[in-house]
């Protein structure tokens, strides 16, 4: 299998070689840039399998980054992963909302930087849906032609909005949503409803699933993810 190509984006050359020299004993092939520009011209260069973006950046910044790849048609599937500092949640939600995979706050664990790496990589592949579209995920069963869910061989009971939702997070584990994108995603853009609506929900739906409730996870500060 070919390796895995990785941009790593931060102005802090320590930040650099730190996550070049644990990645790079993973296996991957890792370029480097310490600016933005410089990150978008790599980009549309050599476009890599993952990258790994810096909000804070001198001149074009981590989120501009990530709005001009996720606009370009050519270069909007790349996996963006967002290296924040603590603190900046208003610009990890704006992130998601762009498009971004996943974030990691600094100062970060080179072992759980490596594993969010690699659960992003393997979710670029989706495996094959069933053909009719059914989903079976722990002891779970959702089949949105019959707009049913089977936990454990049981049916639930569930409103529209809460399967929506259920089948939403479900269908892409260990993603984190935010609360405006879930929205979007079940109802449309136009649809009159608050985040705390979408709370509400979840508490209801996790009341549904009983024990299973805690495979959706909050995010705290960003929205919710169903677990890996």
């Amino acid at each position: 299998m070919p390796t895995q190509q990785i941009l790593v984006v931060d102005d802090e050359a320590d930040i650099l070689e730190l996550v070049r020299f644990n990645l790079s004993r993973e296996g991957f092939q890792i370029t480097c840039a310490e600016t933005g520009e410089e990150a978008l011209k790599l980009v549309k260069a050599n476009p890599p399998d993952i990258l790994l973006l810096d909000l804070m950046l001198p001149g074009i910044d981590g989120l501009e980054v990530a709005r001009l790849i996720k606009y370009d048609p050519k270069i909007r599937h790349i996996p963006i992963i967002m290296l924040t500092a603590k603190g900046e949640e208003t610009d990890v939600v704006t992130g998601l909302e762009l498009g971004a995979d996943d974030y990691v706050t600094k100062p970060f664990s080179p072992r759980v930087l490596t594993a969010r790496v690699k659960a992003v990589l393997r979710r670029k592949t989706p495996p094959e849906p069933d053909p009719e579209g059914v989903l079976r995920i722990h002891d779970l069963v959702i089949h949105p032609g019959r707009h049913e869910v089977l936990l454990n061989g049981e049916p639930l009971q569930l409103t529209f909005s809460e399967f929506e939702i259920l089948n939403y997070l479900a269908r892409r584990p260990g993603w984190v949503f935010t609360r405006a994108q879930i929205v979007d995603a079940v109802r449309g853009d136009d649809y009159p409803v608050t985040d705390r609506s979408v709370d509400v929900q979840i508490v209801g739906l996790r009341k549904k699933l009983g024990g299973a409730g805690h495979y959706i996870e909050t995010v705290r500060g960003v929205g919710y993810r169903f677990k890996e």
